[in-house]
């Protein structure tokens, strides 16, 4: 069994990334891939891998969903009582990852994270289903319970407090949170495994610069 992992292998030959074909920005970058990615009809396009760190300098990680991005950075939303949201409290320090395997590309992005702002947070809330809105007040996330009955047995009661779903209000343990990067990488899956890696990296003045990597 074993060997037959071991076995598993693809060559990727779609593409190329140059350094004359990379944008002098990232988020100009960010955006023609996101452009492909999204035109690609790949699915859940918009998942990511988070990466944060505990007091014990344990990293963990999870798939969130971006939720939108500007130049300042990217967003996400949870449960600030979560594992990741105490991991991100005590560590503002993060990392993001998007894997588009049909295009044989990743982003990394490595920054610093902070809360929005709570009427951004709340303008999101009110846009979701109502199932998710009343989710968010259900489940006491990353904590142990004794069964599915307690998630099923609180949701029906929240239903029934919030009968009038324009009513659900968002709850102080959930919002969104901006990872503000400080280095984004560009992957592009290349033959033979050379690989294309150009990085982009921000200095004191808050310039960009770029720089190829090898694989």
């Amino acid at each position: 069994m074993a060997s037959s992992i071991a076995d598993i292998r693809r060559d990727y030959m779609l593409q190329s990334f140059d350094e004359a074909d990379a944008a002098i920005d990232p988020f100009i970058q960010f955006t023609a891939w996101w452009e492909e990615a999204t035109s690609a009809a790949i699915d859940e396009v918009n998942a990511m891998t988070l990466s944060t760190v505990n007091k014990e300098g344990k990293p963990s990680a999870r798939i969130v969903l971006l939720k939108g991005y500007t130049d300042d950075g990217f967003v996400f939303f949870t449960n600030y009582n979560s594992n990741k949201g105490l991991e991100m409290t005590n560590n503002h320090h993060v990392a993001l990852l998007f894997f588009w395997k049909e295009l044989e590309r990743q982003i990394r992005i490595e920054g610093v994270v902070q809360k929005i702002a709570e009427a951004d947070s709340d303008a999101y809330f009110l846009s979701r289903p109502i199932g998710s809105r009343i989710g968010a007040w259900v489940s006491p996330q990353s904590q142990v319970i004794p069964n599915r009955a307690f998630l099923e047995d609180n949701f029906k009661k929240v239903s029934e407090k919030y009968s009038d779903e324009s009513l659900v209000p968002r709850p102080a343990h959930w919002g969104g949170y901006i990872v503000r990067p400080e280095a984004m990488e560009f992957w592009q899956g290349r033959s033979s495994r050379l690989h294309d890696r150009i990085k982009y990296t921000i200095d004191l003045n808050g310039n960009w610069k770029r720089a190829r990597l090898a694989p």
